[in-house]
C-alpha cells in the first residue's frame, strides 16, 4: 500500500499562517505540536516579549 503525503494530517502555524503536515518526528505529541518550526516558536517568544510602544 502506497504511503501518499495528501493524506497526512495538516495544522496552521498560529505565526506565519502556513499549513504544515505530520512528520514522523511528531509522532509521540502530534496534539502538542503547535508551531511549524523552531524559528516560528522563536519568533512567538520574540513578539510576546516587545509589545508594541508609543514613540514620539
Amino acid at each position: 500500500m502506497a504511503h501518499h503525503k495528501t493524506t497526512l494530517p495538516q495544522k496552521i502555524c498560529p505565526v506565519c499562517q502556513l499549513a504544515f503536515s505530520w512528520r514522523k518526528k511528531w509522532q509521540r505529541n502530534w496534539d502538542d505540536v503547535r508551531y511549524c518550526s523552531e524559528r516560528c516558536r522563536r519568533q512567538r517568544q520574540h513578539a510576546h516579549a516587545t509589545s508594541p510602544q508609543d514613540s514620539n
